[in-house]
């Protein structure tokens, strides 16, 4: 047995750890695993060759990629020898998720696929039905997807598999991540970030991440940078990112397979030793985890000219390498040869199972990287044990008047959280969890870091409940890999860069909407966002971090997938929050302020408020008090309906109404506050969303509405286009308008503020605007008192910033309207 150096390269043993019956049986699964693929891309009929190949057998369409494919089927492979002898718990994660052939060809083989899908059985039919389905209309994607056991990464989108990898891994601590990344996604910023993964992979509670890195050389049309820079240079950049990388290089089956195998043999046992050491205390600073670059030809094994141009470890084999079989008789003979060259009746018996004894190769059970149940995470989910949210209300003697910060009142609902939950809850953000004032949670945990601490450091330690790292790339893969396989998490981000993942939420979208389908697919926890420091309240960081339109971007996504919720106080926060933790296969925006701030309901009224999703406030409005026959609650249509969502906005609003109150007091106004945003649309688009009989009752079919919004006004109006009064919608919201002021001169630039919302009623209240002219004047010099005070004092007018709700107008007694 050749001896493993502990240096940048592994050199190529003369005589590898297999037996000349072990790599027999070995490349035998390596070509069952590339002879599916290569079917799944072109065959329709006639699985096993038993007849010569006509165009009748071959797809009309033929969709796939080939290229990446037999490398991952040769990786696979091994994995399989090594979870066998080791008895290993692994999973594997896909980062060239095109070579999806490669993942149900392999899923096919031990068994698993037929286990899940029994139409697609083990046997000649089943292998028809195998290669029919791939990318075929009522079929599955080319790509890795929900569909494909074992997996918990969709392969549409690049750069993402070694952040999920690395969340898998966290608190599974005997687990093993064998994640497979591209030469081609290896370019892209997210997985490059990823390789500080290592940096915070607790080695004592955590599981262990073995990336591979597969240089096949070519993306789709060009080469790509790491396999086009030196050996040396490529080590020394793997070894700067704290990995020991070992090089597996070559074109020769026989010989990359001893050399992969004894270079996998000798990292497994690398993590092993070095698992042991931690874990017993042997050794304390940070491990120098090993890793394996895999250099073999791209569309290894297949065509190696196509027309006279190279193909096999060129561009050229990146995804079908024989097209036009109808056109081309020469192309589908070379199909037949290729298809042929890996012998299926060595593979198949005559029923079209897989030969006994090459079945046996697979893993076991659970062992299998296909059916091991975290990569299916609802089967291993257990509930998260909440405390009671109601023990950390904001009391309140009257609405309006309490000052709290609603994200330091979560903080300490969430210190209990993770307290209660030492191993299946993990908050994310980018360096942000005390600036958000979250920072409750330190009496509970610390901060995750591997790295180096100095005296003056506070709050860090190997193992937290805390990840922080200023990458918002890594906190979501981070969260969606440990959601992924049966935990929970919150991410906590600033809410003008949340849009940095927005392609990263586009693709976690699509894979809970595919995986609902899917009866063998089990309910994950939410993915929950927490976004604060948000656009009304940037007053010291200006315009650069003034953006509001996360929401927009996740009101795209399937109805049944996404819900918004924007409490405007502590109360509602709280209730919010604890209803997220507790739900499944959602993605929850949760938009709230960390600044102080008035509260207005009490803990019983907040839940009961957060229940209905939107509500009237009759504290607040003066429906009480009008007299008259109609079909209000007090017998009257109100003149104006005064609405809001976000905290800011239903400030300004209860703002408004005080002034309206007092100047104009025959004014009968109704004030609305929505938390779940998704209640505006009909219950046909959104399963929130209020029915037709409600909505008209809360918001009228005639008063004008004056909506003042915490985002971008064009979103109310898309969710309320169809309702009976949208005509009458009058929506403030943000209007890109933004810099380094107060807080209210923002709302002013924005014109959501308390004296432009006066006027909008002046101006929409038929026939108010004759009688108001005086106190629209005055609002509109209000307005300019406001700015100059500003800028005479830089701050704001202290009877605008210490505004409260009077109390003397929520005491008012009600009075019967009959």
């Amino acid at each position: 047995m050749m001896k493993i150096q502990e240096n940048d390269t592994f050199p190529i043993p003369a005589q590898g750890p297999l037996t000349a019956e072990q790599l027999q049986r070995l490349d035998a699964w390596w070509r069952a695993a590339n002879y599916l693929s290569v079917g799944q891309i072109y065959l329709l009929d006639n699985p096993l060759l038993r007849e010569p190949l006509t165009l009748e057998h071959i797809k009309p369409r033929l969709l796939g990629h080939w290229g990446t494919t037999p490398g991952l089927n040769l990786i696979y492979a091994h994995l399989n020898r090594v979870i066998k002898a080791g008895d290993l718990n692994a999973i594997y994660v896909t980062g060239p998720g095109h070579g999806g052939p490669g993942l149900v060809a392999n899923a096919y083989l031990d068994g698993t696929y037929s286990e899940v899908y029994p139409d697609i059985s083990t046997n000649e039919e089943g292998l028809r039905r195998l290669f029919r389905q791939f990318s075929f209309p009522g079929g599955i994607p080319s790509h890795v997807a929900p569909e494909t056991p074992g997996s918990i990464h969709e392969g549409g989108e690049l750069g993402y598999s070694l952040m999920h990898a690395y969340g898998a891994a966290f608190d599974n601590p005997d687990l093993l991540v064998a994640c497979v990344i591209g030469d081609g996604e290896a370019e892209t910023g997210p997985l490059a970030a990823s390789w500080h993964s290592n940096k915070f992979l607790d080695p004592v509670h955590d599981g262990a991440v073995l990336p591979i890195l597969h240089l096949n050389g070519y993306k789709i049309a060009n080469p790509t940078v790491l396999a086009r820079i030196p050996d040396e240079e490529l080590m020394a950049l793997m070894k700067g990112y704290g990995h020991q990388p070992y090089l597996v290089s070559g074109d020769d089956p026989e010989q990359v397979h001893q050399q992969f195998a004894a270079v996998l043999d000798h990292v497994v046992a690398e993590i092993d030793r070095i698992q042991h050491d931690v874990r017993h205390g042997a050794v304390t600073q940070r491990p120098r985890w090993p890793m394996i670059v895999l250099r073999t030809p791209k569309g290894w094994t297949g065509p190696k000219v196509v027309d006279g141009l190279p193909t096999e470890g060129t561009w050229r084999s990146h995804q079908v390498p024989l097209s036009g079989l109808q056109d081309n008789p020469e192309h589908l003979r070379q199909l037949q040869d290729w298809l042929a060259s890996y012998h299926p009746e060595e593979l198949f018996d005559a029923e079209g199972a897989l030969r006994p004894e090459l079945a046996d190769l697979a893993p076991k059970g659970v062992r299998r990287m296909s059916a091991n149940p975290v990569t299916n995470g609802g089967l291993v989910l257990e509930p998260l044990h909440l405390p009671d949210y109601r023990d950390y209300a904001v009391a309140l003697e009257s609405p309006g008047t309490t000052v709290a910060e609603a994200t330091r009142v979560l903080g300490t609902y969430l210190r209990e959280v993770i307290a209660n939950n030492p191993s299946t809850f993990r908050l994310m953000g980018p360096d942000e969890t005390a600036s958000n004032r979250l920072g409750a949670v330190f009496e509970a945990t610390n901060r995750v870091w591997q790295g180096e601490t100095l005296p003056t450091d506070e709050g860090l330690a190997r193992s937290g409940r805390v990840m922080e790292v200023l990458s918002e790339h890594l906190c979501q893969g981070w969260l969606e890999g440990y959601l992924l396989t049966g935990r929970h998490g919150m991410f906590s981000c600033y809410e003008a860069f949340i849009h940095i993942v927005d392609s990263m939420v586009n693709q976690h979208a699509k894979w809970l909407k595919v995986a609902n389908e899917i009866p063998w697919r089990m309910p994950i926890a939410s993915l929950n966002y927490l976004l604060t420091s948000h656009v009304w309240r940037q007053d010291h960081n200006g315009f650069s971090h003034q953006d509001p339109g996360f929401i927009d971007h996740l009101i795209n996504k399937k109805s049944e997938i996404v819900r918004v919720y924007l409490p405007p106080d502590a109360n509602t926060l709280l209730s919010v929050a604890d209803h997220c933790l507790r739900s499944r296969n959602y993605i929850n925006l949760i938009v709230a302020g960390k600044q102080p701030a008035l509260s207005y309901l009490t803990m019983d009224e907040a839940e009961l408020h957060c229940q209905r999703g939107l509500g009237i406030w009759d504290w607040a409005g003066n429906e009480t008090l009008a007299t008259g026959p109609g079909t209000g609650p007090a017998g009257v249509i109100p003149d104006v309906v005064m609405a809001c969502a976000g905290d800011v906005p239903t400030l300004e609003t209860l703002a408004a109404v005080d002034l309206l109150r007092q100047h104009l007091p025959e004014l009968t106004v109704r004030v609305v506050n929505v938390v779940d945003l998704m209640r505006l649309q009909p219950e046909t688009e959104h399963p929130h969303g209020l029915p037709e009989a409600e909505f008209d009752a809360v918001f009228t079919v005639t008063a004008p509405v004056i909506f003042a919004y915490h985002g971008y006004p064009a979103l109310i109006h898309r969710l309320t286009y169809s309702r009976n009064n949208h005509q009458n919608f009058h929506v403030r919201g943000f209007r890109e308008e933004g810099t380094t002021t107060t807080p209210f001169d923002i709302v002013m630039l924005n014109s959501l503020d308390r004296f432009h919302l006066v006027m909008d009623v002046i101006d929409r209240v038929p026939g108010l605007a004759e009688r108001a002219a005086g106190l629209r004047q005055r609002m509109v010099d209000e307005r300019v008192r406001a700015r100059a005070w500003t800028r005479a004092y830089g701050e704001d007018d202290p009877a605008i910033s210490g505004w409260s709700w009077p109390h003397a107008q929520t005491a008012a007694p009600a009075v019967d309207g009959s």
